[in-house]
């Protein structure tokens, strides 16, 4: 598995992932729409925060690492055709590790609508655990329940 900065190809293509069923939520806008609105991978302030993770070349999934005075937020996306194949995992992985040889003492905590148990299982096996009771967060179409979880950051000797 091969990383590395979005490229203007990459944002593309992820503007045109098309998730099913009740994973569509998960759909993003339009590639122009994000150009315009400046929003996630198209905000200058935010962009370099988002890796593309490839194998073989093709473009797999990627991720959004953000640091705060606390932790380190991440959020994840795999290419639809690929999701509960493992791949979630390897790439939750790697990210972990560069996270943690970035911010060696801190936390690494990401959001999960409570309905996804696929991603739930997901994260588990990249170590993350579910860190107190569900809660509410505003979406664009609403508001939805999320777990919060969390993986202690252990540096490496």
């Amino acid at each position: 598995m091969f990383h590395r900065r979005l490229t203007d190809e990459d944002k593309r293509e992820l503007c045109s992932w098309r998730y099913a069923g009740e994973y569509a939520v998960y759909n993003l806008p339009s590639y122009e729409e994000l150009l315009e609105s400046r929003s996630g991978f198209m905000d200058p302030e935010q962009e370099a925060g988002y890796l593309a993770f490839l194998v073989d070349g093709l473009l797999t999934g990627f991720v959004h690492i953000m640091e705060t005075p606390a932790q380190v937020l991440i959020g994840i996306g795999v290419r639809p055709e690929l999701c509960g194949m493992g791949y979630g995992s390897r790439i939750l992985n790697e990210a972990c590790e560069l996270i943690h040889r970035r911010f060696p003492a801190k936390p690494i905590v990401l959001v999960v609508r409570t309905w996804n148990l696929r991603a739930i299982r997901c994260y588990q096996r990249a170590g993350f655990r579910i860190d107190g009771p569900p809660y509410e967060m505003a979406v664009p179409d609403g508001r939805a329940e999320f777990f919060k979880m969390k993986k202690d950051s252990v540096p490496r000797f």
